[in-house]
């Protein structure tokens, strides 16, 4: 929301379906809505002991009219159109004071996540435009969901219960064209790659929060969540790599199905004790979180290389089991000292065992199975580590002014044991962090927020283990035990001046992090192409982020609106590299500009024109004749008209051009959406045709720019169909029923 990020909404204060706030304000009716906050996003625990927010993320909270706070709403759409594209999706929620029941599920093979109801183009879902200026969303993909939410409290709030169940299924066909310049010091080789693949998964994710307030000074909450995901994949891939004058080096056909099942259960429990009127208060909580990973992949390869006549097969079992188990706990103490100043201690214990099984069983060709084990390739290790945290802050909290700091030291320790290879190896690192804040708020519309902060990063298992791990034969990596942790120091500032109420003002946000220590590979490659990776630690590293936005609504006549919105967005990243062992530094630049606009006739008409470019640069210190340059616009026009009565007409218009994209690739794109509808039954029910991609030109190219290499890709997306969508709404408020809404039953599209 101009420039700061809507992290949550509530309804009277609690979560509807999570925190998933697309739910909550695409299907919430307005006409209950008493009034709507927006707030400094907090967590629990900073809501009951009133510290103040450490986030700077917004949370709007909508609260229902006193006397509609007791009934249900529903909608349900069901469209089908050529080429059997179909969306069927519905929602059902039932409240009454503090209880709230909610019930939603969708279907539909059209990209969209579902549960949109725009009046104007929900059929068409916004993800499954599949053009950005970053390249997008691309495949087709056919997906299912169920889920339902409860909210409660008993005894007067002492008992307090959020609980949800939510089941995702998809289906993704994807197929996908790769034209890679890979950039070493001495040459440039070049990488072709067809792939198809489908990708089947299923998750089952269920949560709750029980909070017990013993007392108005005391509470108790137990979280559970588990995440389930099941899946199935194929993958098939054809590359040929050259030379820079077109001579083959070697082609590489593979082939794999997998399949993987991911557990994660997560308990946590907390208990804070608040002490007096003052702000001080104490926390514990201890968090267990269990993952559980288990992969079997039937892997082929075949490799030939031209300058040898050398063909290399790979045909292959691979087997991966693993369970990662952390523990923490956390204890927090904040004394208020003298009249808003405070002193907060902590102190976080972590522990974490890691195991991980890889079984690797070549093809038998005289047993016709897959029985004969490969030793080389296979690995089993166990990992143990323990991470000690003591802070130290102080704060101090006005209504206008906020700012403090924290000091505090990490110590880590990691043992690892590879019982393949019967080697083992121990670590150590000591690192001290720091942070300070500053918040100044000059009127409830505008403030300035700074932030410094410090941390370390410990290395992985992989990136540590002295052992060559060969799951693949063109990329052998080896760990170094010799790393050091990086060190990260960021900053951050932000100044905003904007009225919510009347939508207009800036926002001015940037920051910037140095990295010493960081960790990144180092590649070797031969004649052959045969990638040997390590790791070691680089100075020097870093990004920054910029933006200014300005929103201002125009004075009119009448009801007419009239408002726009200019922004700037830009980044900077210096990364380090290694390209056949020479280290080389790429500098990245990205300008963004973009401007809005809006007017809008209410009940007659709408019109949304936007612009925006998004300018790339890349410079390397030893490339400089790969230095690249390019520049993607995007030109759009929403239009809707709200006439004669009942009746709804829209268009969606946008023009992508991406630059510097191989002429093997289409660089340029109009899509056109198109939808009319016709609203009955008291405005509770609509009709409505739509028109996907008019003119069949939505494409999914896009250039990326690596630390040494340019690719460009092509792939697979949705493209033009029609259809037909009837949508249906029942409700029920304080006993009014199917109560319409101010502006005769119409929900525009609306942008925040």
């Amino acid at each position: 929301m101009n420039g700061q990020e809507v992290s949550r909404v509530l309804i009277n204060g609690k979560e509807f379906f999570g925190d998933d706030p697309k739910i909550a304000t695409k299907n919430l009716p307005k006409e209950i809505i008493d009034k709507i906050q927006v707030v400094d996003t907090k967590t629990r625990e900073e809501e009951f002991t009133g510290k103040e927010a450490e986030s700077e993320d917004k949370t709007i909270n909508l609260t229902i009219d006193e006397d509609k706070n007791k009934g249900f709403f529903s909608r349900a759409s069901a469209g089908y159109g050529s080429g059997d594209r179909y969306d069927v999706s519905g929602i059902a929620n039932y409240f009454e004071n503090e209880k709230r029941i909610s019930i939603l599920a969708s279907a539909n093979n059209i990209n969209s996540s579902g549960f949109s109801f725009d009046e104007v183009f929900d059929a068409l879902g916004r993800s499954a435009f599949g053009l950005d200026l970053e390249g997008g969303n691309s495949g087709i993909t056919t997906s299912r969901n169920l889920g339902g939410n409860y909210v409660d409290e008993w005894d007067d709030g002492k008992y307090d219960l959020v609980a949800d169940y939510f089941f995702g299924g998809t289906d993704t066909e994807n197929s996908s064209s790769i034209i890679r310049e890979n950039i070493l010091p001495d040459r440039s080789f070049f990488t072709t790659t067809e792939t198809d693949s489908r990708v089947r998964n299923d998750s089952h994710r269920a949560s709750a929060r029980l909070e017990i307030n013993l007392d108005t000074m005391t509470r108790i909450t137990y979280e559970p969540r588990v995440n389930i995901n099941i899946s199935e994949s194929e993958n098939n891939s054809i590359s040929q790599n050259s030379e820079a004058d077109g001579e083959l080096i070697n082609t590489v056909e593979t082939a794999n199905f997998q399949e993987n099942l991911r557990a994660n259960f997560v308990n946590r429990i907390s208990l804070t004790k608040k002490f007096g009127d003052k702000g001080s208060y104490i926390t514990a909580r201890i968090n267990a979180q269990n993952n559980r990973q288990d992969n079997e992949n039937i892997f082929f390869s075949e490799r030939e290389i031209f300058s040898s006549n050398q063909v290399d097969l790979q045909d292959q079992l691979i087997d991966v089991q693993a369970n990662d188990d952390q523990y923490s706990s956390r204890l927090s103490y904040r004394q208020n000292i003298i009249e808003n100043l405070f002193l907060d201690m902590r102190y976080v214990l972590e522990l974490r065992r890691y195991e991980n099984q890889r079984n690797v069983f070549d093809f038998d060709t005289a047993t016709s199975n897959y029985s004969d084990f490969n030793q080389n390739l296979s690995n089993e290790f166990k990992a143990t580590s323990n991470i000690h945290t003591p802070t130290l802050g102080l704060r101090y909290e006005t209504e206008k002014l906020r700012t403090g700091g924290r000091v505090g030291v990490l110590n880590a320790n990691l043992d690892t044991d590879n019982i393949s290879q019967q080697i083992s190896f121990a670590n150590s690192f000591t690192t001290f962090s720091a942070n300070a804040f500053f918040r100044y708020k000059f009127s409830r519309s505008k403030s300035i927020w700074m932030n410094y902060s410090n941390n370390a990063n410990i290395p992985t298992i992989q990136q540590l283990q002295p052992v060559e791990i060969v799951t693949n034969p063109v990329n052998i990596i080896v760990g170094n035990p010799d790393l050091s942790p990086s060190f990260n120091q960021s900053f951050r500032i932000s100044f905003r001046n904007y009225d919510f109420k009347t939508r207009s003002g800036y926002n001015l946000f940037a920051s910037f992090r140095h990295i010493d220590r960081q960790v990144v590979p180092v590649l070797i490659t031969d004649d052959d192409l045969v990638r040997t990776t390590t790791y070691t630690n680089v100075n020097g590293a870093m990004n920054a982020n910029m933006y200014a936005g300005y929103n201002n609504t125009l004075d009119t006549e009448g009801d007419d609106v009239m408002r726009y919105n200019i922004g700037l967005s830009g980044r900077f990243n210096r990364n380090i590299g290694f390209s056949n062992g020479v280290r080389f530094t790429s500098d990245i630049y990205t300008f963004s500009p973009s401007f809005t606009f809006t007017y809008e006739r209410p009940d007659v008409f709408q019109l949304n024109p936007k612009l925006q470019l998004n300018y790339n640069n890349t410079a390397y210190d030893i490339f400089s004749n790969r230095n690249e340059n390019f520049t993607n616009t995007e030109v759009g026009l929403q239009s809707t008209l709200f006439w004669p009565k009942n009746f709804t007409f829209g268009n969606d218009l946008s023009y992508y051009r991406f630059g510097n994209v191989s002429d093997a690739f289409e660089s340029t794109s109009l899509m056109w959406n198109m939808s009319l509808g016709y609203q009955f039954l008291n405005d509770q029910a609509t009709l409505k045709l739509i028109v996907y991609d008019l003119l069949k030109q939505n494409i999914a190219t896009r250039r990326v720019t690596g630390q040494d290499f340019i690719q460009d890709v092509d792939q697979l997306i949705l493209q033009r169909y029609v259809m037909l969508i009837f949508n249906l709404k029942l409700s029920r408020f304080g006993g009014m029923k199917g109560a319409p809404n101010a502006n005769n039953g119409r929900t525009r599209y609306r942008r925040l």
